[in-house]
């Protein structure tokens, strides 16, 4: 095989090298991915129809859910294809670029992740300034910080891969471009690169886990302060459904990429891909949904509010004929 820095095309393995697990995956990822993109656009319908809702706390919420739409779509939907068509070729800046999205989705979700624990945060321990320090500027920028940082701490990561040369077996296996399973394909010595992908994912990675960990300490601090029993619970259940997110997010991603490649194997990469990258972002919406009375409601107003605009239109139509 040439070496594949000159070659035009990656053949990703998909979700299983059986053909009858093949298959079966290829199903229960459709029907997994369809409640993904049901929940998250759920979610973004609720927090923009629902007034009630257009606080600090739902706007970054919202946006958590637009980029959980996007980071699921990035992978699943070609692998899906392929599947069903039989062929899992990728070209190389097709796989790159597959790459560089959902290193810069992940990435945004963890910082949007952080944001949300400092609202949060300020709700409970800085509650009379709370309106003012989570202004609709002070939403907007933190949003764009998320962004401007995924896309910075992307583009370092495809291009620290990409630089590696690839030789042998052009065969991913995998079921989308995944740093591990490139790394695993590199015919030089990896090492220098993987280090420096460590250094920086742990910087930027623990400095947001350390200011979670710093806003839910604050956060039980004050609850600690908290005379009556029901006040406390109040305060805790406004944090439970970010908490349960920051649980499975951190808890996911680092079962797949605090590892050396050396120790990466194919079946184990599968497994925590289908953890960060497809049950995350279809738990996301479930957690806030049934967590949280407030989301709760708007979204069966949503949902109840359909049939009868429905009803609606074809009274409507009939009247006109």
């Amino acid at each position: 095989m040439a070496n594949l820095s000159m070659a035009s095309v990656f053949l990703l393995q998909g979700f299983s090298a059986d053909p009858k697990i093949q298959l079966f995956s290829t199903a229960a990822f459709l029907l997994i991915y369809l409640a993904a993109i049901l929940g998250n656009v759920s979610i973004v319908a609720a927090v923009t129809l629902d007034t009630r809702l257009h606080m600090p706390m739902y706007f970054l919420l919202k946006h958590l859910s637009v980029v959980d739409i996007c980071s699921i779509s990035t992978t699943l939907p070609r692998a899906l294809v392929a599947t069903m068509l039989g062929s899992g070729e990728i070209s190389l800046p097709a796989c790159a670029s597959q790459l560089f999205a959902f290193i810069c989705l992940g990435s945004t979700e963890c910082f949007l992740i952080t944001s949300m624990a400092y609202d949060r945060c300020l709700a409970i321990y800085r509650p009379l300034m709370y309106r003012a320090a989570m202004s609709p500027r002070t939403c907007i920028s933190l949003l764009a910080v998320a962004w401007i940082s995924g896309l910075l701490f992307s583009a370092f990561h495809t291009a620290n891969t990409f630089s590696l040369p690839f030789c042998g077996s052009n065969v991913i296996e995998h079921f989308f471009c995944d740093i591990p399973a490139l790394l695993h394909l590199a015919c030089t010595s990896m090492d220098a690169h993987e280090a420096v992908g460590f250094v920086v994912s742990g910087c930027v990675i623990m400095s947001c886990f350390v200011l979670t960990v710093l806003s839910y300490v604050r956060i039980l601090a004050t609850v600690a302060r908290i005379r009556s029993v029901a006040g406390r619970w109040k305060a805790l259940s406004t944090c439970s459904s970010h908490l349960a997110t920051v649980l499975l997010f951190y808890g996911t991603g680092s079962s797949a990429y605090m590892q050396p490649t050396r120790h990466y194997f194919p079946l184990r990469g599968r497994l925590a891909a289908v953890s960060y990258s497809i049950l995350t972002p279809t738990l996301n919406p479930l957690i806030y949904s049934l967590r949280n009375k407030d989301m709760k409601g708007a979204l069966k107003k949503l949902y109840l509010h359909m049939p009868s605009s429905k009803v609606s239109l074809s009274m409507l139509g009939e009247m006109a004929h």
